[in-house]
């Protein structure tokens, strides 16, 4: 017998409202238990005493609902017990809730896995209820509720059964030889098995936008020792997160914080300062792992010392590029009037003042904004999506130039393999039912 499983479902401590959660044949049974009296209807949010089923001692008043199969989250019947969210009241349900027969506490996603056993999601689905909860920005949210409304899904299962028609054409005119078909069928799959191939290659093009969106585009603060670096990344992450001292060098080691720019994820990285002779092994490795920073980071925010001029950082000018923010730092010390460095705009800071700081920002969200702002067309979110998708795509040029029909279905049924991995549905349709619909065989 399935066992029917419970958890909470928000976030444990103390809090104003706690949701324990309740799926499975016997959540009906375990409420009763709870309420000692007729169950109140389906979706209809009710007021009731809650009891320990043993002792009888009152436990909470609550709020409860249920929802009966198939028509909840988990396709099962489900209780939501909306508590008052003190440390006792919960554990109070919950040990009630584990005292029950045939009830066992639910196990890290086992409530998501069960609405995708039950056909309620689709992995896309799936993996978007655990984006949504891990959201920390804007666009994280948007991006992570459209794929759990099903955009990334309906694409894949659109091209699926575009290639399930395409295989069933191809299919017939092996099985069916004898049968009076149209003449060509399988070679009118061939173009659309090329705009297929043609449309997934655009989709992939998309410089991982979606997988950034999920992690954050990465940010390398680089530059000389002593030039403001680590004062810069105090100033944007507005909190003192790095140590500053006046003696160059004191950054070590890579640090990291996470950024909310524009409503799009970053995770904004200082660096050890880049000089040619280091003082010591523990700096040289510093200095390998900035640049090694450097060379990973979607942006760098290149830093230089107006103190300096005109003295360039040759380290750090070999690191200017079209992804680079060039930062003029200490201006509040040197009044800086050049507007370039090493041939790149500047802007003028002061992570000390403030000063020249919402420009900073501006352009690192600007910066931000077009590497991760969408098209309009939903964006794969995960490797396995574009692991799966490559392999796809490269079985549809194999059927393009495959000699005979059989290896050209062999491969159609490869790709729709792959796709149907993305989202869960990993059976190939039955052909025949389309083979007989389009050509009425055996009619």
């Amino acid at each position: 017998m399935i066992p029917t499983i419970f958890a909470l479902a928000t976030a444990p401590g103390r809090a104003g409202v706690a949701v324990v959660r309740v799926s499975g044949p016997a959540s009906c049974a375990a409420l009763a238990a709870l309420i000692g009296k007729p169950l109140p209807e389906p979706r209809m949010a009710t007021l009731v005493r809650l009891r320990d089923p043993k002792t009888c001692e009152a436990l909470d008043d609550a709020l409860v609902l249920r929802f009966t199969a198939p028509r909840s989250f988990t396709g099962e019947d489900v209780v939501e017990l909306h508590l008052h969210g003190g440390r006792a009241v919960v554990s109070g349900v919950v040990e009630a809730l584990s005292a029950l027969p045939g009830l066992r506490v639910a196990e890290p996603g086992e409530f998501t896995r069960r609405a995708f056993e039950n056909g309620k999601l689709d992995l896309t689905e799936a993996e978007a209820v655990a984006d949504l909860v891990d959201a920390e920005t804007s666009a994280q949210r948007r991006q992570a509720l459209r794929q759990m409304e099903g955009a990334l899904g309906k694409l894949y299962d659109g091209w699926r059964e575009r290639l399930t028609r395409s295989l069933a054409h191809i299919e017939a005119d092996i099985d069916f030889p004898d049968e009076d078909l149209p003449s060509g069928v399988s070679d009118a799959a061939r173009p659309v098995l090329g705009a297929l191939a043609a449309e997934i290659d655009a989709h992939l093009d998309d410089r991982g936008r979606g997988e950034r969106l999920r992690e954050g585009l990465h940010i390398a603060i680089v530059g000389a020792p002593n030039a403001g670096k680590s004062s810069l990344l105090n100033a944007l992450a507005r909190r003192e997160a790095a140590i500053v001292s006046a003696r160059a060098g004191t950054t070590r080691d890579v640090i990291e914080v996470h950024l909310d720019l524009g409503g799009y994820p970053v995770v904004l990285a200082d660096t050890a300062g880049l000089r040619e002779a280091a003082a010591d092994e523990v700096e040289e490795e510093g200095i390998r792992r900035a640049l090694d920073r450097a060379a990973r980071a979607d942006v760098k925010v290149a830093v230089f010392d107006a103190t300096a001029l005109p003295t360039l950082d040759p380290a750090t000018v070999a690191l200017l590029d079209k992804d680079t923010v060039v930062v003029l730092n200490k201006t509040d010390v040197v009044d800086a009037a050049v507007a370039t460095v090493g041939g790149w705009e500047a802007v003028a800071v002061s992570a000390r003042t403030g000063a020249g700081l919402p420009e900073l920002e501006r352009r690192l969200t600007a910066f931000t904004a077009d590497r991760l702002a969408g098209s309009g067309a939903p964006a794969l979110t995960r490797a396995r999506h574009r692991s799966a998708l490559e392999e796809c795509r490269d079985a549809l040029r194999r059927a393009l130039t495959a000699p005979l029909p059989e290896l050209m279905a062999e491969d159609v049924r490869l790709a729709s393999r792959a796709l149907g991995r993305i989202t869960g549905r990993v059976d190939v349709e039955d052909l025949l039912d389309v083979i007989f619909r389009d050509f009425c065989i055996g009619k």
